[in-house]
């Protein structure tokens, strides 16, 4: 049996033939569009998986769709996307109805969770991913399955606080942790500081108009020895380890994922939150949970998404 999986992004809808070993058999990738009608989007979406469909040599057992945002997999409806011209739209009935399969829908977050999950080598019961981005995501595995909570928008784990009242988030709140540990967050203090330090190498590094600067950027130079740039990238580290710690004191997985662009700095990023974890969580002779990258990249999402209806 065969699944299709689409991804929804701000600027690219990413589909794909998912076979039952998690193998991407044919993809394919459209524009967004993402200011279009809700009722446009979902014609896209459906095309995809139409065409996905026609190409299929097994029956589709099928069809998950990974949202930017809150969405209910209960009622079929998309509550609402930040960067998708989606609210309270019922991308399911629409779907279901021009398919005539059945449809699933989950955040993307969740979907790249399940994704990674699904590609592990290794028996693991609880696992929790987190995205570090523009903001922090995150997906939960418990007890072998994706946790949504009751209304189907579990795992918002960066609107977790970490400093009362301080930084303002997009939420609505201040203190968030992603406000502190995102990639925005980290650009954010790459730029501040080098505002304050023109003649520094990190902002002789970034060009005239900062037109280099990117999460990238204070690691590039750390990785060289500069240690202004150190110094930013290890304040960086201990915010993302407050909330990870956090996660593991309430949660206490098996496994944690750091996913993202940067979980490509590897060891330099995950030796240093590895310590800094296992100095500040709670334990009592509790054995430190693993920490390491996401081992699947943009193929999570897709995957992940196929495979929201195959239990």
């Amino acid at each position: 049996m065969y699944y299709i999986g689409i991804d929804v992004g701000g600027t690219h809808i990413k589909a794909g033939l998912v076979s039952a070993e998690g193998e991407i058999l044919k993809r394919d990738e459209v524009p967004t569009g993402a200011r279009r009608p809700a009722e446009e989007i979902a014609a896209t979406i459906t095309a995809l998986a139409k065409s996905l469909m026609a190409d299929a040599q097994e029956e589709i057992g099928s069809i998950g769709i990974g949202l930017p945002g809150a969405v209910s997999d209960k009622t079929g409806e998309v509550i609402y996307t930040p960067n998708v011209n989606f609210e309270r739209f019922p991308l399911r009935g629409v779907v279901e109805g021009e398919c005539g399969i059945p449809v699933r829908l989950g955040n993307d977050a969740d979907c790249a969770a399940l994704g990674e999950y699904s590609a592990l080598s290794e028996k693991v019961d609880n696992m929790i991913l987190v995205t570090l981005g523009t903001g922090i995501g995150g997906g939960l595995i418990l007890g072998g399955k994706l946790y949504t909570g009751s209304n189907g928008i579990a795992g918002e784990i960066g609107h977790s606080m970490v400093c009362l009242g301080d930084r303002p988030c997009s939420c609505g709140r201040r203190g968030c942790w992603e406000t502190y540990g995102s990639v925005t967050a980290l650009i954010g203090d790459t730029r501040r500081f080098a505002e304050a330090h023109p003649e520094s190498a990190l902002r002789k590094s970034l060009g005239e108009n900062f037109e280099n600067l990117s999460g990238k950027s204070a690691f590039a130079l750390a990785k060289k020895g500069d240690a202004e740039a150190q110094k930013i990238v290890d304040r960086w580290i201990s915010y993302v380890a407050e909330g990870v710690t956090d996660l593991i004191n309430i949660l206490q997985p098996s496994l944690l994922l750091i996913g993202g662009g940067v979980s490509r700095e590897g060891e330099f990023l995950l030796a240093p939150l590895r310590k800094r974890v296992e100095e500040k969580m709670y334990k009592s002779g509790v054995s430190v949970p693993q920490i390491r990258g996401a081992a699947m990249g943009n193929d999570a999402g897709l995957i992940g998404a196929a495979f929201l209806g195959k239990d």
